[in-house]
């Protein structure tokens, strides 16, 4: 009887599992930058310490929504150059909202280096496709 019960019971979960589609429909969301329009930063940073940067973005309908902030720092010389992108995820619907509203988010920055900070915010794209930012720069004391 044991065995028959166990017999019974691998056959419903096979039948369980035989029944369920894996089939993928396909992302439906991207990933897209976000335009910054103001930072909060402070007037200088004292060395070792931690600061929330207060951001404000457009979110620009209501497909997009705030995911993350992307902060790169510069490869090409020995400034403390600090690049700073937002990423948002712009769920692929048939018809969205205009909403052209501000959000703020913010991030933390530990300041580990005694020499200024530059920060540049990405806000888009000029007409000519090059990106355009607002830059800070942040002594250390």
């Amino acid at each position: 009887m044991k065995r028959l019960y166990y017999l019974l019971s691998s056959a419903a979960i096979a039948v369980g599992f035989a029944s369920c589609s894996l089939d993928d429909d396909g992302a439906n969301f991207h990933y897209a930058p976000l335009e910054i329009v103001n930072a909060q930063v402070p007037d200088t940073f004292e060395y070792g310490q931690i600061y929330n940067i207060n951001v404000d973005l457009l979110r620009p309908d209501d497909c997009t929504l705030a995911d993350r902030f992307d902060v790169r720092q510069s490869t090409t010389d020995s400034t403390n150059v600090r690049t700073v992108s937002h990423i948002g995820i712009v769920l692929d619907k048939d018809s969205c909202e205009e909403l052209a509203e501000e959000i703020t988010d913010s991030f933390q920055f530990e300041v580990i280096y005694t020499k200024p900070y530059i920060f540049r915010f990405y806000t888009g794209d000029n007409a000519n496709g090059d990106p355009e930012f607002i830059e800070f720069e942040i002594p250390v004391k």
